[in-house]
């Protein structure tokens, strides 16, 4: 198995890059679809964030209200800080699950993990990876995506931004770059460069 860890800033162009390699063949496992399994309704994980944050970030349906508690941790870094560590353990255990699967399937599987706090995670990242990639664009390019794509207002996007990581940090720990500031088809090129390069391996 060949694991190759894939970040990048919100509205970088990081999904759109892990849907190429998905393209070309590899065996994408999505962090962000892993964090909403972790908090589903009867999870250790849901009940941990109804006792740290109330029962205000809890829906009617038993669910959990995804807005009212991005408007609490979105706005206060130590209850960013409390959720994550009640979420990124358990998202990390159910990632190795989905690798170990992966690679049972096929030992020389390429796996990609998607994951957009790849920087803000790695001093208590559990898990070594033979690449890490980072897709980056302009903070200007990526507000700019957030409100004319997302709908966001300019002060919530520039909001979710300054939430995470720098781009210093995040290529601090990159070993290939993908620039997406460019075009669609350029970013992709860079991908599918990227696959080939590996598949060379």
């Amino acid at each position: 198995m060949y694991l190759i860890g894939l970040t990048g800033g919100i509205a970088s162009g990081k999904s759109v890059v892990a849907k190429r390699l998905a393209e070309r063949g590899a065996v994408v496992v999505d962090a962000d679809l892993l964090a909403r399994e972790v908090v589903e309704p009867g999870t250790p994980g849901l009940a941990a964030i109804a006792d740290r944050f109330g029962p205000g970030v809890i829906s009617p349906d038993g669910g959990l209200d995804r807005p009212a508690l991005g408007a609490i941790v979105f706005s206060d870094p130590e209850a960013r800080l409390a959720l994550n560590a009640i979420t990124h353990p358990a998202v990390w255990r159910r990632a190795r699950e989905l690798f170990d699967e992966a690679e049972r399937h096929d030992p020389d599987a390429v796996v990609v993990y998607d994951v957009p706090l790849l920087a803000e995670a790695a001093a208590d990242r559990p898990i070594t990876f033979d690449l890490v990639v980072v897709v980056s664009a302009s903070a200007e390019t990526r507000l700019k995506r957030l409100v004319e794509l997302r709908g966001m207002s300019e002060a919530e996007a520039r909001n979710r931004i300054g939430s995470q990581a720098t781009d210093a940090e995040r290529l601090a720990i990159a070993d290939v770059v993908i620039d997406s500031d460019g075009s669609l088809v350029e970013t992709l090129a860079q991908a599918d460069a990227l696959y080939a390069k590996i598949g060379a391996l």
